[in-house]
């Protein structure tokens, strides 16, 4: 089923999603994540659907689009509502047939990918508004998630403390095992106005820093 994330900028959406999908029953298949509101508008189908060699100019090759990829697994589209209406139509064609034909193509492809969908916007009011397709929305909002902001859930920031410090210990291979809790204290008391992305960015700074065994000491 399809999943609808609701949240501010930086509340972890991507972070969510990645979770649903590594949990679910498509996770030894692929998670595939797309920007919608970083891929300008005339270059998002190609990234979705695919393209044919010579479909525009500088279309040298055949090239997969993101719903291919994902088959069988996820696909994660983040910034839903800023798609166009005319990207919202043909969206709403893959999710309802599972199907569509690559720009410049014919064929049609066939694919099994669950999607999981996020925005920053007030969904509901932009469908009201109609800047976003009713049935798409209904279509997606199969699974609805809102996530408050960081500021409304302090009990979650030393899990995503613990969660960061495994995350960057690997990634840059240092031994810390935990931060003090002078410095967590301050962490929990800290509102996050850039909610999870301030934390990370934050954690992944006192990283570099550090070098010993507990950020902070």
């Amino acid at each position: 089923s399809s999943v609808l994330i609701q949240g501010d900028t930086g509340t972890g959406k991507g972070m969510i999603a990645s979770a649903i999908h590594y949990h679910s029953i498509n996770h030894r298949g692929p998670f595939v994540q797309v920007n919608c509101a970083a891929i300008p508008e005339n270059l998002l189908e190609s990234e979705l659907f695919g393209h044919v060699k010579g479909a525009f100019t500088g279309a040298i090759d055949d090239r997969t689009g993101r719903f291919e990829q994902a088959h069988r697994g996820t696909l994660f589209l983040d910034e839903i509502g800023e798609l166009s209406p005319g990207m919202q139509a043909k969206l709403l064609r893959v999710v309802e047939e599972k199907q569509f034909e690559k720009v410049g193509g014919s064929k049609t492809v066939k694919v099994d990918v669950r999607i999981i969908a996020a925005t920053n916007k007030q969904i509901e009011q932009i469908v009201k508004d109609n800047q976003f397709r009713r049935d798409l929305f209904y279509r997606l909002n199969i699974i609805p998630i809102k996530v408050p902001p960081l500021r409304e859930r302090m009990e979650d920031v030393s899990l995503l403390v613990d969660h960061f410090i495994e995350k960057f210990s690997y990634k840059m291979g240092k031994d810390i095992k935990a931060m003090t809790p002078e410095v967590l204290d301050i962490f929990m008391r800290y509102p996050w106005p850039g909610n999870v992305r301030e934390l990370e960015s934050v954690m992944e700074f006192a990283f570099i820093q550090c070098n010993d065994d507990y950020l902070g000491s």
